[in-house]
C-alpha cells in the first residue's frame, strides 16, 4: 500500500499537469485571437489607410483607418455579454472553442478583400463589417481565457497562472509585427501594398486549426461545474447572469472598467500609435518602428507572468500601483525619448513602458476574475472588462492621432496617456484587495 507521503506528491503533481495543460491551450487560442485582432491595428498603421482608405493626406487615411479599427471595440461588449450569457449558463470551454472560429474566419476574410481601387467604397465596409465580427468574438474571449485558467488553479499561485492567459496578447502583437516585419524585410512597399500585406491575414486560418485542435482538449471548469450541480440540487430558479450582475455587482463592474482604463490606453498607444508617430510624424522606415515594437513586445511576453506571480505574493493592488504610477510618470518621457531618431533608444523607451503595462495587466486576470461570484462571473468579468475597451483602448489610437495632429505635439499625447494611468491607479488604491480568494465560495 502507498503511504500517505508518497500519494500526496503524486496528485500534487498531477493538479499541476492539469492547470499547466489548460494554460497552454487558453495561452495559445489567446495568441492566435490577438493576432488576429491585433494585426488589423497594425495594418490599419501601415496600409489600409492607402488601400481601403485613400485621401491626398496621409495622416487623414491613418485618421480614418483607426476610426474604423475602433469600430471593432463597440462590438466587443455584445459579445462579451452574449459570450457571458452562455458562459455562466452552459460552461467556459464550448464558447472559447466558438469565439475561436468566429475570430479566425474573419481574420482570413480579410485577407481575400478587393481594395478600395477594385470596387470603391464597398471596399472599407466590408473590411469594417469583418472588424466588427472580431470585436465580437474577442469580447467574448477575454473572460472565458482567464476563468477557465483561474478556476483550475488553486488561490496560492492564482496570479501567476492566469496571468499566461494575457501573455496572449504580446504573444499575439509579437506574432503579428513579426510577420510584417518579415514581409517589410523581403518585400519591397510596393509588394507589400500589392499582394503582401494579405500574407498574415490568410495565414491566421493554419493558427486557428492549432488552436482548435489544442483548445478542444482542455476540461471544462471545476467551479463552474461545483457551482452548476448545486444550482441543480436547490432547484431555485436562477435570474439571468447579466440581471443579477447590474443588481448585486455594479461596484464590481465600475472597479473591472478603472483597472483596465489605464492599461487599454497605455497598450493601444505603445504598440499602435507608435507605428504611426515613428513613420509618419518622424518619418523613419516601417521596418525600424516594426522591430523596436517586436523586440519589446518579446519582453512584455516575459514580463506578464513575473508580474502576475508578484501579486500572488505582495497582492494585486500594489502590483497594478507601481504599472499604474510608472506609467504616468513614463508618459512624459515616452515620446521625447522617441524623437530622438535611435532605433535601440526607441526600442528602451517602448519596452520600459510596457514593462509598467505588464504591472497592470499581470495581475488582473486574477484580480478581476476574483470580484466576482462563480454563477456571474463570466458576464461580470466579460462587461466590465469590455466596457472599458470602449472608452479606453477603442479610441485609444484615434484620439492619439487627432491629438497629434491637431497640436503638431506629441505633449497632449502624454498628457492624454497619463490621465489615462492615474485612473487606474485611483481604482487600484480603493478597491478591496482579491488576493486569496476561494472561488468556490460566494461574497
Amino acid at each position: 500500500m502507498s503511504s500517505p507521503t508518497a500519494t500526496a506528491p503524486s496528485r500534487a503533481g498531477e493538479r499541476r499537469t492539469g492547470v499547466a495543460r489548460i494554460v497552454t491551450a487558453s495561452l495559445i487560442g489567446t495568441t492566435v485571437e490577438w493576432y488576429d485582432f491585433f494585426l488589423y491595428g497594425s495594418a490599419a498603421a501601415l496600409v489600409f489607410n492607402t488601400l481601403f482608405f485613400p485621401t491626398h493626406d496621409p495622416l487623414v487615411g491613418t485618421l480614418i483607418a483607426f476610426a474604423s479599427y475602433a469600430v471593432g471595440f463597440l462590438a466587443r461588449p455584445l459579445g462579451g455579454l452574449v459570450f457571458g450569457h452562455f458562459g455562466d449558463r452552459l460552461g467556459r470551454k464550448r464558447l472559447l472553442v466558438l469565439s475561436l472560429l468566429i475570430m479566425g474566419a474573419a481574420t482570413f476574410a480579410m485577407g481575400l478583400l478587393p481594395t478600395y481601387a477594385a470596387i470603391g467604397v464597398a471596399a472599407p465596409i466590408l473590411l469594417t463589417a469583418l472588424r466588427l465580427v472580431q470585436g465580437f468574438a474577442l469580447g467574448g474571449e477575454w473572460g472565458g481565457a482567464v476563468l477557465i485558467v483561474s478556476e483550475h488553479g488553486g488561490e496560492r499561485h492564482r496570479g501567476f497562472w492566469a496571468s499566461w492567459p494575457q501573455a496572449g496578447a504580446p504573444g499575439g502583437n509579437l506574432l503579428a509585427t513579426g510577420v510584417l516585419a518579415v514581409l517589410a524585410l523581403v518585400q519591397t512597399d510596393e509588394t507589400f501594398l500589392a499582394w503582401g500585406w494579405r500574407v498574415p491575414f490568410l495565414l491566421s486560418g493554419v493558427l486557428v486549426v492549432i488552436g482548435l485542435w489544442i483548445r478542444i482538449s482542455v476540461s471544462e471548469s471545476p467551479v463552474f461545474l461545483h457551482a452548476q450541480a448545486e444550482a441543480a440540487a436547490s432547484g431555485a430558479t436562477r435570474k439571468l447572469p447579466i440581471v443579477q450582475v447590474f443588481q448585486q455587482s455594479w461596484r464590481e463592474v465600475i472597479g473591472a472598467i478603472g483597472l483596465r482604463f489605464g492599461e487599454n490606453i497605455s497598450y493601444y498607444i505603445l504598440t499602435t500609435f507608435v507605428l504611426v508617430y515613428v513613420t509618419t510624424h518622424l518619418g523613419l522606415e516601417r521596418g525600424l518602428a516594426l522591430n523596436a515594437v517586436l523586440i519589446a513586445s518579446a519582453v512584455h511576453f516575459a514580463a506578464i507572468p513575473l508580474w502576475g506571480a508578484l501579486s500572488d505574493r505582495i497582492g494585486r493592488r500594489p502590483v497594478t500601483l507601481i504599472g499604474a504610477i510608472g506609467m504616468a510618470a513614463w508618459a512624459f518621457a515616452l515620446f521625447t525619448l522617441t524623437d530622438t531618431g535611435s532605433f535601440w533608444i526607441i526600442c528602451a523607451t517602448v519596452t520600459t513602458g510596457l514593462l509598467f503595462h505588464g504591472a497592470m495587466y499581470g495581475p488582473q486576470a486574477a484580480f478581476v476574475s476574483e470580484l466576482f461570484d462563480t454563477r456571474v462571473r463570466y458576464t461580470g468579468a466579460a462587461i466590465g472588462s469590455q466596457l472599458a475597451s470602449i472608452v479606453a483602448g477603442g479610441v485609444a489610437p484615434l484620439i492619439a492621432v487627432a491629438l497629434l495632429g491637431r497640436y503638431d505635439s506629441a505633449f497632449p499625447v502624454a498628457l492624454y496617456l497619463c490621465g489615462a494611468a492615474v485612473v487606474t491607479a485611483i481604482t487600484a488604491a480603493v478597491i478591496r484587495e482579491t488576493r486569496g480568494r476561494d472561488l468556490t465560495v460566494d461574497l
